[in-house]
């Protein structure tokens, strides 16, 4: 069992929340704040520009001593954007986030369009969710055996 991108977007939604370059990072982090998100998908028209998260925000405003009322998202963004399509695996997430050192990924339909994001946090529950399936079905795999040591059987597809 490989769980997909799509089967996550499909369990939390497809919600992804945007902003223009010429955004303030003030008003950015607000609808982060709002929305309960780490990080925002930077857009101009259809196009995907960048992310900001809010390390960007600590790392480029806070730090030098900038003013997020002032500083157009522009000027702090993410400009390098790695997206997945809904097939991707979740691992193939992981190890792209890694590799990358990211921890969102916007996830492009076929036709280029956004459906949805995933975040380091959904990544981890679903590999975990995976498993714990895995582990119930070796344990029911166990208790059989045991139950029935002369039995021929075969183990879990998992």
């Amino acid at each position: 069992m490989k769980i997909t991108v799509e089967e996550v977007l499909n369990k939390k939604g497809h919600d992804v929340w945007t902003v223009s370059p010429q955004t303030s990072v003030y008003e950015a982090l607000v609808l982060m704040s709002v929305k309960n998100v780490g990080a925002v998908v930077v857009m101009e028209g259809e196009k995907i520009v960048g992310m900001l998260s809010e390390r960007d925000y600590a790392r480029k405003v806070i730090i030098k001593g900038r003013s997020s009322k002032d500083t157009p998202v522009a000027d702090i963004m993410t400009p390098l954007v790695c997206a997945v399509p809904p097939w991707r695996t979740i691992d193939e997430c992981m190890a792209l986030m890694t590799a990358r050192r990211v921890r969102h990924l916007p996830v492009l339909k076929q036709d280029g369009k956004l459906d949805g994001i995933v975040s380091i946090g959904d990544v981890v529950k679903a590999i975990i969710s995976e498993q714990e399936f895995v582990i119930q079905e070796l344990e029911a795999f166990v208790d059989e055996a045991l139950k029935n040591p002369d039995k021929e059987r075969r183990r879990p597809s998992v």
